[in-house]
């Protein structure tokens, strides 16, 4: 499996990290993990391109998750794409039936099937995943995922979307070999629906799980020439190998290279 960050940042633009999105490859259809301000951009510079990607898996509905999805759609509707499979939790066939009727001329321009997600009712393929749900602890309804590859015993990938840091959240990626956790400000920020870095380390030292590496992404201006002292702070309580993502970081999950 192989996950590209094609954004890092957050509602608060820096100029150097887009909004979220993931890129999610394994040895068919790729999946697009949220599709924040910027994340189309970001597909556009890999090899798979919107051309390529037909399916969008979303964790929330904030505006830093969802803002480039009217431009997802016009520009496959451009390339002569036809469809466009949106997955996301309960309230995503009304998000997008909004967007709709604000962009008019857009309806009916690609062939669209919108599926709501329920994690009480277990896992569901999608692409090449076998995904689990579970919903983490956000100011709005927000899905984790677990993605599995299909039909094989490989490496496991787990997405924390936003999210407070809590022991069950890190105990739903059990197992995996990354995991990119949510850590969107410097500690000395009071902040809640968001973990700090003490609080993050000291989550996942307390965790009955084990877990490969640690990418944290959702980050905010307010950590940007603070990392060396968030990981420092990370490294406190827990031992692990826990790095930045950055955007066009491309990693094989299968190695963690």
């Amino acid at each position: 499996m192989r996950i590209t960050f094609l954004g890092t940042g957050s509602a608060m633009p820096t100029g150097e990290r887009f909004q979220t999105g993931l890129l999610l490859q394994s040895d068919g259809k790729p999946l697009l993990v949220d599709c924040g301000s910027g994340a189309l951009h970001g597909l556009a510079q890999t090899g798979v391109g919107y051309e390529g990607v037909d399916t969008l898996l979303l964790t929330h509905h904030h505006l830093d998750h969802v803002s480039d999805i009217p431009a997802l759609m016009k520009a496959r509707w451009l390339a002569g794409e036809e469809s466009l499979t949106i997955v996301g939790p309960a309230g995503t066939r009304e998000l997008i039936e909004g967007l709709l009727d604000v962009h008019e001329y857009m309806q009916d321009r690609i062939d669209l099937t919108i599926r709501e997600i329920d994690p009480e009712t277990g896992s569901f393929d999608l692409c090449d995943f076998v995904v689990d749900a579970m919903y983490t602890r956000h100011s709005m309804e927000c899905l984790a995922y677990r993605f599995d590859p299909t039909g094989e015993s490989g490496p496991t990938f787990t997405f924390s979307a936003d999210s407070e840091a809590f022991t069950d959240l890190v105990e739903f990626a059990d197992g995996s070999a990354v995991l990119a956790h949510d850590c969107s400000f410097p500690d000395d920020v009071d902040v809640s629906n968001h973990p700090t870095p003490q609080r993050l380390g000291e989550t996942l030292a307390e965790a009955d799980a084990e877990v490969g590496r640690v990418y944290l992404t959702h980050l905010y201006p307010h950590t940007e020439g603070r990392q060396e002292q968030m990981l420092a702070s990370i490294g406190d309580a827990y031992d692990g190998d826990v790095r930045f993502a950055r955007d066009g970081l491309s990693i094989d999950v299968s190695t963690s290279d």
